[in-house]
């Protein structure tokens, strides 16, 4: 049950191999424009499918930034079991972006884990293993990827096109993996808000991974906040979030 809901809110469980050498070839993401979207606190209604069983829940984002930083919480609460999820990720504003100092994660009924990107030493490392990472510029946690892409697509504006790719390395609880965004066209999403025009942009696992694929709709006339976001497993289990209110 905990599987699929666990995860939402752009915080995947990553399992692929070999880190270690990847670890020490990893290059700089490529510098590029970002405008950041204003503070605001988004309420999320969740369905999804786990073991052929429907499942419902909510999840709050609090989205801050102030004087060079930025401070991302997330909780995740599902029906009868109550909280299951509490990440955060918080850290400075540099010339790639969002940089983050440390992320955060507590799941339901098990310790918490914390990622630190140690900027004096520019090493990248984890509390739940002992992976390290060679911080070059630009690196993300799995909350604040999220918002950097936001920024970006901000910024790119008409740039942002479907068919383009948008790349950054990104860490997790136990190691970090190259994400690719691609931008697949525009759709009409229907929320509580009402229906809203949004961009959609996957990030799907390689063709030999069993990571999660991430679909995230972002509204241009909404401050491209993440309007839905969907968590794919490969046996057909998911996670739907769909957004349900802002408050600025």
């Amino acid at each position: 049950m905990l599987k699929s809901i666990s995860v939402c809110l752009v915080i995947l469980a990553l399992s692929a191999p070999c880190k270690t050498i990847f670890a020490q070839t990893n290059e700089a993401t490529a510098r590029q424009a970002f405008k950041l979207p204003p503070g605001a606190e988004l309420q999320y209604s969740i369905k999804a499918k786990q073991s052929g069983l429907p499942l419902s829940g909510s999840a709050t984002v609090k989205w801050q930034i102030a004087d060079q930083k930025y401070n991302i919480i997330t909780e995740t609460h599902a029906m009868l079991v109550g909280k299951i999820l509490d990440a955060s990720s918080h850290g400075n504003i540099d010339e790639y972006g969002l940089a983050p100092d440390k992320f955060v994660e507590k799941r339901f009924r098990k310790p918490a884990t914390t990622t630190s990107f140690e900027r004096d030493s520019k090493t990248l490392r984890f509390s739940a293993s002992t992976e390290t990472y060679v911080l070059k510029g630009g690196e993300q946690d799995r909350t604040s990827a999220t918002w950097q892409l936001i920024a970006i697509a901000r910024a790119a504006g008409e740039a942002f096109k479907t068919g383009t790719e948008w790349k950054m390395l990104v860490a997790g609880r136990r190691d970090a993996d190259p994400w690719t965004f691609k931008v697949l066209g525009q759709e009409n999403i229907k929320t509580p808000m009402g229906e809203m025009l949004a961009i959609h942009v996957s990030k799907a696992p390689p063709a030999d991974s069993k990571d999660q694929q991430l679909d995230l709709w972002l509204a241009p006339g909404l401050e491209w906040y993440p309007v839905r976001l969907k968590f794919s497993d490969a046996d057909g289990d998911y996670v739907d979030q769909v957004l349900e209110s802002v408050k600025k």
